[in-house]
């Protein structure tokens, strides 16, 4: 459905850029979600709030890079099977390393863990890298302007850095909120490689965008109990 509102747009109406740019900048919004989520659970495998927030800056920059590397080299990248099957390898198996991880106290698995912050860098920067061939393909679809596309993606690059910033803070809120974000890793990583497959066996956009939005809402649907609520701590301050 999405794609032939693309086809429409972009072949039967002539579209003025700015209208075309905030296209692009709502895909990136609402394909970034799962994207967010992904890089969040990463960053917490420092688990200390400021190597955290700073993995998170220095990783989104490289991968800043290599998202422009990708867009600016997208016509013969797409010409390649095996970059699509390198990232539905790299983020199946990022969802295969959380999910056999050992439970932790709190009865679930957890990402991977990072002694240094050099250690995270990588991994957030090729996640999203991976992410990325997926997203860039719906870009070009809406425009072959490579200027739009690129100040698209640095648009979503920022507003992806606010969601992960976002999720960080949710992940320690609710439950289940980082099994949700593998699992959407792996509708993610599991679409890429039925592209390679078959490229007539990959779901419109319309059903991964439902899919993600079931599994999120599932993953927003438990809080932590873990915390004594502030009231109660200062009822319990108060002389008798």
């Amino acid at each position: 459905m999405l794609d032939q509102i693309f086809d429409y747009l972009h072949f039967h109406i002539s579209v003025e850029a700015p209208i075309v740019l905030l296209i692009l900048v709502f895909l990136e919004a609402v394909l970034s979600a799962d994207n967010a989520i992904a890089l969040a659970a990463i960053a917490q495998g420092l688990e200390d709030k400021e190597l955290e927030r700073r993995a998170l800056n220095f990783g989104l920059v490289v991968a800043y890079v290599l998202r422009i590397t990708l867009i600016l080299t997208a016509t013969w990248v797409q010409q390649l099977w095996q970059f699509e099957l390198l990232g539905a390898a790299y983020l199946l198996w990022l969802v295969f390393q959380h999910f056999t991880s050992e439970e932790t106290e709190d009865d679930h698995h957890h990402g991977p863990r990072f002694n240094s912050l050099w250690q995270a860098i990588p991994v957030i920067a090729f996640t999203d890298l991976a992410f990325s061939l997926d997203s860039v393909t719906t870009a070009i679809a809406v425009s072959q302007e490579k200027w739009l596309v690129l100040t698209g993606a640095t648009i979503g690059i920022v507003t992806l850095r606010f969601m992960a910033g976002l999720f960080i803070r949710w992940l320690d809120e609710f439950e289940n909120l980082e099994d949700a974000g593998y699992m959407t890793v792996a509708l993610v990583g599991l679409r890429l490689l039925l592209k390679v497959v078959n490229d007539n066996l990959v779901p419109p956009e319309w059903v991964m965008i439902t899919a993600i939005a079931i599994i999120l809402t599932w993953g927003f649907s438990k809080r932590n109990l873990t915390e004594t609520p502030q009231v109660e701590v200062e009822k319990s301050e108060v002389p008798k």
